[in-house]
């Protein structure tokens, strides 16, 4: 009996070795162009994002095997990139289901700290060529961007779940964006549910206030939703002389950059066509997006960036939702 105790002590009951499996390893068995086909951006792109969030993202020791940056990186870009649910990104990056849902959080919550650093609108130095940029577009003079909303689908909410319920009867946030003719966004409001009109994010967002204290030096074109203002130009309603018709088809020419604008990053970032998280999760997940976009669309961007970042961790970001 006495031998038998002995046993039991010696294999130490309950005791299990972990055992990690090896991970796929994507910047090394993917080309450039895989690369670009399954996480949208190349081998240096991802290095410089990686770098951009490390401050945030770095664990202090590799112990339980912890992820490295590059890895959180690359399960946040492959989520944004296809939008599938939780599980096909864990099978395919060799991670468990609730370790995507969490590096897509910190993710996203880093990148969109980064969102200051990467939205500017056009200064004074660079007003001249914006407008020469529209001009060539569609031939309407003193134009310095376009304004619209894009409505990002979402699951029904635990909490407020009517005031989400879009026009079309779907669940969404209204996200208004403001556009260059490179397709770049420079300025963006993500808090609003997707039953609030697009006249009223507009009134409520910080670009109107500064604008009609300090008015532009040019205008900014939208679609008729939005109010008739000295800076804002919008369609005439019925065109019922020549140069009304002119001046609306120029109007639409120029305009339709923030239509290919939306529809650029609906498909490069395909989780933007229906999110299955919380609108808190939704609005970062859609800043994270915004900010990537304007790397991948600009990106001399990079060079302005300083070697260090760590300042960026006092950045705060720029969403959440309105106060009752």
């Amino acid at each position: 009996m006495a031998g038998i105790v002995h046993i039991f002590h010696a294999g130490r009951r309950g005791y299990r070795q972990r055992v990690h499996t090896e991970r796929p390893k994507p910047l090394q068995q993917y080309t450039t162009e895989e690369l670009y086909n399954r996480f949208r951006f190349g081998l240096d792109d991802i290095n410089y994002i990686a770098d951009l969030v490390r401050p945030q993202l770095q664990c202090r020791t590799l112990r339980s095997h912890a992820l490295t940056v590059e890895e959180q990186v690359l399960i946040a870009l492959r989520f944004y990139a296809c939008g599938t649910f939780y599980e096909v990104i864990a099978d395919s990056m060799g991670v468990h289901r609730t370790t995507v849902g969490e590096v897509v959080t910190a993710v996203s919550d880093a990148l969109a700290r980064l969102l200051d650093l990467f939205l500017t609108f056009p200064t004074d130095g660079q007003i001249a060529k914006v407008r020469q940029k529209y001009f060539l577009l569609g031939d309407m003079p003193n134009t310095i961007g376009v304004i619209d909303c894009t409505h990002v689908h979402i699951q029904a909410p635990r909490q407020r779940e009517w005031e989400y319920v879009n026009r079309k009867g779907r669940h969404s946030i209204n996200v208004q964006l403001v556009g260059d003719a490179d397709l770049a966004i420079t300025n963006c409001v993500v808090r609003w549910p997707g039953s609030v009109h697009d006249a009223r994010i507009f009134r409520e967002s910080r670009l109107f206030t500064e604008f009609q204290t300090n008015r532009p030096d040019g205008v900014i074109l939208a679609d008729s939703a939005y109010p008739l203002l000295p800076w804002v130009m919008t369609p005439f309603p019925t065109a019922n002389t020549p140069s009304q018709m002119r001046y609306n088809n120029a109007h639409g020419r120029t305009r339709c950059a923030i239509e290919r604008l939306n529809g650029v990053l609906k498909r490069r970032f395909a989780c933007l066509n229906y999110l299955r998280v919380e609108p808190q999760g939704a609005c970062q997940i859609t800043l994270a997006c915004i900010v990537l976009h304007n790397i991948a669309e600009s990106p001399s961007l990079t060079s302005m960036i300083p070697q260090s970042p760590l300042h960026l961790l006092m950045i705060r970001p720029t969403y959440g939702f309105p106060s009752k």
